[in-house]
């Protein structure tokens, strides 16, 4: 009606005009009002029909419980701080002179192959990065940026191509590093012992090192403490057995010269810790693959309050 108002002269228009106005705004409101009555309608509709009947029990809730490899790296972390060490970090994803060249790794090492190692696609350029197969990446970034001395300690995902019930695609390390002068093997030692009867909360745990080889530390030596085993039942401290925890060493004076370290000045100690491993021994968890199957029975056996989680010393 209001697009004939163009055939119509002035006069008539003005009138008619007013005229279609006033019966547009009247259905506007009528619609209005009967918007608000089925609103009205379906509310009362909702309130009589979604009723909460108050005599029901309550659903349960459980409480979330803290990881227990977060449980164990807090604790590690803990440890270490109240030693001097602080914490540093790296990227996941590496190239190769970070994660095996300067770390004093040949080029007919396993792990640069394959079948031990995630490649993505070679760049361009020829480099190829990989997925870390340890963090000792962030030790080489942080002695190449940072003058000695240097005290810190690198917590981390790692990943090496491996899967059965002691080993995952990915897992989790905790690497130490302590460069300054005068460091020595006597250092190494009384560090890891202290570390390993703190953890375990056993004060007179049997300790040993005994030799090995790792490219990057010289002397290398694996860590062992006391133990006893019957049948399937583990006791750490106790008996006339040993179990390998973690891998260390005297940093190698190239690994010192790749970092523009003067190896005749300085001295350095590293450790490797698997995340993994020492959570098994010290929780009693038998799979290590259970650690990423996100099983909610799982986590609430073997999982923390987190009362109990922050009762320890605050990591700074």
């Amino acid at each position: 009606m209001i697009k004939t108002l163009g055939q119509l002269d002035q006069e008539q228009r003005k009138s008619r005009g007013k005229e279609l106005n006033t019966l547009r705004d009247q259905i506007n409101q009528a619609i209005e009002k009967q918007r608000e009555s089925l609103e009205k309608i379906e509310l009362e509709r909702q309130i009589a029909s979604e009723t909460i009947d108050i005599s029901l029990a309550p659903r349960s809730r459980q409480l979330g419980t803290i990881h227990p490899l977060s449980q164990a790296m807090y604790e590690i972390i803990s440890i270490f701080s109240k030693m001097g060490f602080k914490l540093a970090e790296g990227p996941d994803i590496e190239d190769d002179y970070h994660n095996f060249t300067a770390l004093n790794i040949p080029a007919e090492h396993p792990a640069r192959q394959e079948q031990d190692t995630f490649y993505f696609a070679k760049q361009v350029d020829g480099n190829q990065l990989l997925l870390r197969t340890h963090t000792s990446p962030v030790q080489i970034r942080t002695m190449s940026k940072t003058p000695p001395p240097i005290r810190i300690i690198v917590p981390g995902r790692t990943y090496r191509s491996d899967f059965d019930a002691t080993h995952t695609p990915n897992f989790h390390q905790i690497e130490g590093l302590l460069i300054d002068k005068g460091i020595h093997f006597g250092h190494l030692k009384d560090c890891l012992s202290n570390f390993c009867r703190e953890f375990f909360e056993v004060d007179n745990l049997p300790v040993r090192f005994r030799p090995a080889y790792f490219p990057f530390t010289e002397p290398s030596a694996e860590m062992e403490i006391g133990c006893s085993r019957s049948g399937n039942e583990l006791k750490i401290g106790a008996g006339d057995e040993w179990l390998e925890v973690l891998g260390c060493g005297m940093v190698h004076p190239n690994v010192l010269k790749n970092c523009n370290i003067d190896p005749s000045k300085h001295q350095g100690l590293a450790f490797g810790i698997g995340i993994e491993r020492m959570a098994i021994l010290k929780y009693g968890i038998p799979d290590l693959r259970s650690f990423y199957e996100s099983d909610l029975r799982w986590l609430h056996h073997y999982g923390f309050s987190t009362f109990e989680a922050l009762s320890g010393d605050p990591v700074l």
